[in-house]
């Protein structure tokens, strides 16, 4: 099929705008990582730096080498990692006990999750329960405000109602009871759902600031992202604690970017690991009838 004058003029214009959008859009994020890598003379050398004449680890040696930001990098990895195991095990159990019919007072307990998705207390209530229950200045207090989320129970229930009864009555039958029905043979073909709400709430956990900065008082237990926002605001470095005064310190601008860097890599390196599970089924050749 040949393309008219027109067709070929409209390709052409929404090439050139996606490609100035793209620019504009990578850019950013491709000056970020240069200059974290640029060399501390090439830099202050330079006003503007697209690709630097030597490459320099000069930032991150410094950065690896302070107090506060292997801390901070520790903080956030406990709660990626930690708090998204704490997340799905509630998330998914108290989806697939709302998914069973047989389960006394399930309308009641879907309006309440409803209601919570509609309504929000608002950040006073919150910190006054957290108050109460002694976690303040605990890491535990940022895990238990966002352990779970009444639309995430909800969608994650849908994919739990797609799983057919014969299934568990198959387990019942071989003596399975509910939670071993659910550990044994729901959670396995749940692996999709489970790798996308994971994602979902490691992501969440890794840049989570405004409940660590609201609950957290001891900056040895900031997450990096309360670190990283302190950086940006103090010209030094003195927010990262104690330095070997024999280290001489890179320019504050580079350690901002290679803060950043560090920041985001982790969870671009989580995705592809996770990517394969989204449009792959659980359900295929599981059952047949």
């Amino acid at each position: 099929m040949r393309l008219s004058f027109g067709d070929k003029l409209f390709n052409a214009i929404n090439i050139a705008v996606l490609g100035v959008i793209g620019c504009v859009t990578i850019f950013p994020l491709y000056y970020v990582f240069v200059v974290s890598f640029t060399e501390p003379a090439e830099y202050l050398r330079k006003t503007v730096i697209l690709f630097p004449e030597n490459w320099s680890l000069a930032s991150y040696k410094y950065l690896l080498s302070t107090e506060a930001f292997p801390k901070a990098l520790g903080v956030s990895a406990f709660l990626a990692s930690v708090g998204t195991l704490c997340s799905l095990a509630v998330t998914s159990s108290l989806a697939y006990a709302l998914s069973r019919k047989r389960l006394r007072g399930r309308r009641l307990f879907l309006i309440l999750i409803l209601f919570t998705i509609l309504f929000s207390p608002g950040i006073i209530p919150n910190y006054l329960l957290v108050r109460e229950l002694g976690l303040i200045n605990s890491i535990w207090s940022v895990i238990f405000v966002s352990l779970s989320s009444g639309w995430f129970v909800i969608l994650m229930r849908g994919f739990y109602d797609s799983i057919p009864d014969e299934l568990e009555e198959a387990a019942a039958i071989d003596g399975c009871n509910d939670i071993t029905a659910w550990i044994r043979i729901v959670l396995p073909l749940s692996l999709p759902a489970l790798a996308a709400f994971g994602l979902f709430f490691a992501v969440a956990y890794w840049n989570q600031y405004f409940n660590a900065l609201l609950y957290l008082n001891d900056a040895d237990k900031w997450p990096i992202q309360v670190l990283l926002q302190n950086m940006l605001i103090d010209a030094s470095s003195s927010s990262l604690g104690d330095v070997d005064p024999l280290i001489q310190p890179p320019p504050s601008e580079t350690l901002k970017m290679a803060a950043v860097v560090i920041a985001i890599v982790p969870i671009l390196m989580v995705y592809p690991f996770l990517q394969k599970h989204f449009a792959k089924g659980a359900m295929v050749g599981s059952i047949k009838g």
